[in-house]
């Protein structure tokens, strides 16, 4: 297969994955939603199933939808991505490109989707956690700690399940997600993604987003909060490159 369908299918996966799993937490957050006070629960079955419906869409690039998924696949010691993609520097790139940009557009279409409600939202904080994660409370390194054990348990398991078929595809990885969210959750938002995470905090830091008060006039100052963003890119990179490691030593 060629390295463009990888990238096209890469981008197409986690295009999907992001539009659910940006769509359920605007759900729950956002003023006037339907899904208002849905809780966590909900968003952690929303996030499971954005990733069931993302691996199926990419399967032609064993949808990885996350870099850390790729860097554990690369410290495996596997020879290939996917069949017929062998694992190179420029496969690698290749695939953090697609997950990064399906990661922006996904969220972008989020908002298109919520539009409305983030205009009737005046808490910049609930719009930001729509497109991006955060520490529950603010210690970075216990964050990244956080961040590299869900990442790990991720890829660890996603690795074993290529060991053991159990044909019900998919939907391993969607529970997968699931439990880790209701399970290790809690400190961070469990980002355990960098292309989950970066993609949409552009996409936030780039659109138009301040809520606007009955006069027209701008409502409180729009924050990506760039100074944690490098806390659920780094901690899913290590967490991902040590599952890798570990599982070619054990399985």
């Amino acid at each position: 297969m060629g390295l463009g369908s990888v990238f096209l299918s890469e981008v197409l996966g986690t295009g999907i994955l992001l539009l659910l799993g940006a769509g359920v937490v605007a759900n729950v957050l956002l003023a006037k939603s339907k899904g208002l006070d849905g809780g966590w629960l909900l968003i952690n079955f929303g996030w499971g199933l954005g990733v069931f419906a993302g691996v199926y869409v990419a399967y032609k690039s064993g949808a990885h939808l996350n870099p850390a998924v790729t860097v554990g696949i690369l410290t495996s010691g596997a020879a290939e991505y996917a069949p017929g993609v062998p694992v190179s520097a420029v496969s690698t790139i290749v695939y953090f490109a697609g997950e990064f940009l399906g990661a922006f557009l996904g969220a972008v279409l989020a908002w298109l989707a919520y539009k409305p409600h983030f205009d009737e939202t005046p808490d910049e904080g609930l719009k930001l956690a729509v497109f991006s994660t955060g520490p529950a409370i603010r210690s970075y390194t216990w964050n990244l700690v956080c961040e590299v054990i869900g990442t790990f348990v991720l890829v660890f398991v996603i690795l074993a399940f290529g060991k053991t078929p159990t044909q019900i595809g998919p939907l391993a990885a969607a529970l997968l997600v699931v439990g880790i969210g209701a399970s290790l959750g809690g400190p961070t938002g469990y980002a355990i993604n960098p292309a989950r995470d970066l993609g949409p905090r552009i996409a936030h830091a780039l659109l138009p987003l301040s809520y606007k008060g009955t006069d027209g006039e701008a409502v409180g100052k729009k924050d990506s909060d760039w100074g944690y963003s490098w806390i659920p890119v780094v901690g899913p990179i290590v967490g991902g490159a040590i599952a890798g490691v570990v599982a070619s030593l054990v399985f």
